[in-house]
């Protein structure tokens, strides 16, 4: 994430111009970070935003057509960043194929992936093929942020949240909030979510107290690399998805994996994950295990 190994953040543009809030994350993002940014288009299946008299019916025109509102697309994106952070320098991709597939394939050399979150609008679409959030947060091989729409109101003092399930990699998850969290001059707030079983437990209290030990060895020497970051933990009765939802209200961001315990290699991105792309109510940022 530091950028040291000459991998830059990317920001998928939306040919939506009223979309920019995806857009001013990343080239916020790239300031902190005195990173160059990469703006990618992708042309696939034609979307609401392409469906106008200018697409003829024809494969030929309709594809020049395609190409020329990407390509505009992209003009328009580059004077948005270099209005917004004179300082970040930016290349662009106009490539063709679906925006999941090319995002995926893109995040290879990537340091970070951002995305709108206007493909989660519609719950018919979600799992459909023009979904992109959820395929590429599942897959990409690296930190994928999920900007929603529209934009929220942030609570001061500014606090990072992150989720924190006690899995072997929340400690790489803890890692990646401490220095969002430090970019920002905000504070963080790791939550740990106890949810009792259908079952039942013979003593919740000592189900509880496991919890907060795992949660306190979990975050136990991660703000050393940032000592300036005030972190608070606490395990909140309720479930995940819910109560990182409710928490997030006015968080600038928070801080996922993207599996949990039990977490198979090769299947979709984590129930809780999925959750919370759809219902969080800031930029959700997924980290890869």
């Amino acid at each position: 994430m530091t950028g040291t190994d000459g991998r830059r953040p990317l920001v998928g543009v939306d040919p939506d111009p009223a979309k920019r809030l995806a857009l001013s994350w990343a080239a916020d993002e790239a300031d902190r970070r005195r990173l160059p940014l990469r703006l990618v288009h992708a042309q696939g299946t034609p979307t609401g935003g392409y469906r106008s008299g200018e697409v003829r019916p024809s494969w030929e025109e309709w594809n020049r057509t395609l190409h020329e509102l990407g390509d505009r697309a992209l003009k328009d994106a580059v004077s948005f960043v270099e209005s917004r952070q004179p300082a970040v320098e930016t290349a662009t991709l106009l490539a063709e194929g679906e925006p999941a597939w090319v995002l995926r394939e893109e995040a290879r050399s990537a340091s970070l992936v951002v995305l709108g979150s206007w493909h989660l609008s519609r719950r018919r679409g979600v799992f459909s093929a023009a979904s992109v959030a959820l395929p590429l947060a599942a897959h990409a091989a690296c930190p994928v942020v999920v900007v929603p729409e529209p934009e929220h109101i942030t609570q001061q003092p500014a606090y990072f949240l992150v989720g924190v399930d006690g899995s072997a990699h929340s400690a790489a998850v803890v890692d990646l909030a401490v220095e969002e969290a430090a970019l920002r001059g905000a504070g963080l707030r790791a939550l740990s979510a106890w949810h009792p079983p259908l079952l039942g437990v013979l003593d919740e209290h000592v189900a509880v107290q496991e919890c907060r030990r795992v949660l306190a060895e979990t975050v136990a020497g991660r703000t050393e690399a940032h000592p300036d970051v005030d972190l608070h933990h606490e395990v909140v009765r309720g479930h995940p998805v819910q109560v990182l939802t409710e928490a997030s209200e006015h968080a600038p961001g928070l801080v996922v994996g993207t599996r949990g315990h039990g977490g198979f290699k090769d299947v979709v991105l984590g129930s809780v994950s999925q959750g919370v792309l759809h219902h969080a109510r800031c930029p959700v940022v997924t980290v890869p295990a």
